[in-house]
């Protein structure tokens, strides 16, 4: 699975995921101030799965109808720079989920909610 790390996803958890062998690239490190609409097309000219803690890519794929490979928004409140990284590469390893073609809401007690895109 190739990952695009929004501009709002931790630099350190980035580097942690690239460290573990995953495909992917950071907005904010790449292409810094694009909107919401670019990293989406961005994210399906690479076939990139987004990361993001910006709610808005709800409206995008949902009510404008956009079709990123896949969404994976997480809803943390209070964690370390490292904790998204941890948190998601433990989710993805274990293999219970596919995030590819999914919008995927994940919160930090470890509850996932899951929907198809399109």
């Amino acid at each position: 699975m190739k990952l695009l790390a929004n501009e709002n996803f931790p630099v350190l958890s980035f580097n942690i995921i690239k460290d573990a062998g995953y495909d992917a690239i950071h907005i904010g490190i790449q292409n810094p101030s694009i909107n919401d609409e670019e990293v989406v097309q961005i994210a399906i000219t690479q076939n990139r799965v987004i990361l993001t803690f910006d709610s808005d890519y709800g409206t995008l794929v949902f009510k404008k109808g956009m079709r990123p490979p896949g969404v994976i928004y997480l809803r943390f409140q209070h964690f370390s720079p490292e904790f998204p990284a941890i948190f998601l590469l433990d989710l993805i390893r274990e293999g219970r989920y596919i995030f590819e073609g999914m919008f995927s809401v994940v919160d930090d007690n470890g509850n996932i909610r899951q929907r198809r895109i399109g």
